[in-house]
């Protein structure tokens, strides 16, 4: 036991060493965000979403997302979706890129939900095909496309949700969401690191019904940067609106 405990010193103690030797910068950001759902029959449906993700406030631009997709959902209540996202990240905070560069990215993601009790279960399983603008050094001290770099990744996010003022989450119910999400590269190109973020959220949300509902909450985000060295940890604020249509003959 005496080595167990020694063991386990000697691992914290040179965990320690290793991250006080890496950069890691604390910083604010915020996210608004909007989710939307829509079924066109029992079985199909359109994703779409919209993410505006800023440095401060709304000082600075960090990162603007475009999602969409097609959503399959099963008789024992999968959700198989696929799309498309378009994302363009901008230069911020203290470990800056170099430039302004969009990015073409291919989804496909498999959700599940569970209840136990009280508690709410939604898993997540993401793929991710990312197709990056690269630039190289150009004249007038600018830069020039040159190509693309091209990197795999998979994401795994695990959702709690609890109602708060009602037994279930039902129409009209205040709600305590948590959530956490990693992201792991995979293949050639991904850098020093598998471990690519880690997000860590809790918020309040009122679902006003099944396909309308506001959340806003603290998001810890932690980045690393591919060449293993420099890190960000980006306190957060999040604001996000959930509302789906439903098209199916009622």
């Amino acid at each position: 036991m005496t080595k167990t405990y020694l063991t386990l010193l000697l691992i914290i103690l040179a965990t320690s060493h290793v991250l006080a030797q890496k950069e890691i910068d604390s910083q604010f950001n915020a996210w608004y965000m909007y989710f939307g759902n829509h079924r066109l029959s029992d079985h199909w449906g359109i994703h779409t979403e919209y993410q505006w993700r800023r440095h401060g406030l709304v000082d600075d631009a960090q990162q603007s997302l475009l999602r969409l997709g097609v959503d399959y959902y099963t008789k024992n209540s999968l959700q198989i979706s696929a799309g498309y996202g378009w994302i363009v990240s901008y230069p911020y905070g203290a470990q800056p890129i170099a430039y302004t560069f969009p990015e073409h990215r291919i989804w496909q993601q498999l959700i599940t939900n569970q209840t136990f009790g009280k508690l709410y279960f939604n898993h997540r399983y993401r793929l991710e095909q990312r197709w990056m603008r690269k630039k190289v050094p150009g004249q007038d001290d600018g830069y020039e496309n040159a190509g693309f770099n091209f990197r795999n990744r998979a994401r795994y996010r695990l959702l709690v949700s609890v109602p708060l003022t009602n037994k279930e989450l039902t129409d009209n119910t205040l709600f305590l969401a948590l959530y956490d999400e990693v992201f792991l590269g995979f293949g050639k190109g991904i850098g020093k690191n598998i471990l690519d973020q880690n997000r860590l959220y809790a918020g309040l949300g009122w679902r006003f019904d099944k396909n309308f509902n506001v959340q806003t909450g603290y998001l810890n985000h932690f980045a690393i940067k591919p060449d293993g060295e420099r890190m960000e940890r980006n306190h957060t604020f999040q604001l996000g609106l959930t509302y789906n249509l439903d098209f199916r003959d009622n």
